[in-house]
């Protein structure tokens, strides 16, 4: 066995293990950190296929950003997760069932699995010469050039979602003073400023 298949496995192992300790964890702390082992293991795996730009955007932006944020949200907020574990064994058959099929499919994938002889009959030195650029100059002169519209519409997405979900969680409470954006900006001189006339050794 080589060096590159034992760390394959070695990847491989521990993503598939925090992957399932993800949803079998109590402690929804504890999930999230293997959530972060998970991620880390699969940016080991894009470092094996040559992938350091995946790797590195995975590192940055999941582990980084994405799962710190579950995490902070998670130990921040009072939430009672005894009160939302209450009839969970209601969906375990329709949970079962999608997990089943899921099972199916992977075992179908996995099992019909074949590589093409011609990919294996390329020479090496063909193939370095198709790819003249590196991984991460490549990805950005297709990502911006033949597929920048979907790249933009992508972005409109994420921005449109980001505002539905500030809308969807603007609430007033009661005792709460918030800001009036219009009628701040639909203030007077008259209604905002007060001229006193102070007689002198008086004080206001």
């Amino acid at each position: 066995m080589s060096v590159t298949a034992a760390f394959f496995y070695l990847f491989a192992g521990i993503m598939v293990a925090s992957a399932f300790l993800v949803i079998a964890s109590r402690n929804p702390v504890h999930s999230v950190l293997f959530l972060i082992l998970a991620f880390v293991n699969a940016a080991g795996l894009f470092v094996l296929l040559g992938a350091e730009f995946l790797a590195m955007i995975l590192i940055v932006v999941y582990v980084g950003a994405v799962a710190v944020l579950f995490l902070f949200v998670i130990m921040l907020l009072d939430v009672d997760f005894a009160s939302l574990r209450q009839g969970v064994l209601q969906y375990l058959p329709i949970g079962g069932l999608v997990g089943a099929i899921f099972l199916i499919e992977l075992v179908l994938v996995v099992t019909t699995f074949a590589v093409d002889p011609q990919l294996l009959a390329v020479e090496a030195p063909a193939a370095e010469a198709a790819i003249a650029a590196t991984n991460t100059a490549a990805l950005g002169s297709v990502l911006y050039t033949r597929y920048v519209y979907f790249f933009q519409l992508s972005g409109l997405i994420l921005l449109v979602a980001m505002i539905g979900a500030i809308v969807l969680t603007l609430r007033e409470r009661v005792g709460v003073k918030r800001q009036d954006a219009a009628q701040q900006a639909a203030r007077t001189k008259e209604a905002s400023i007060e001229v006193v006339k102070v007689r002198p050794r008086e004080g206001v």
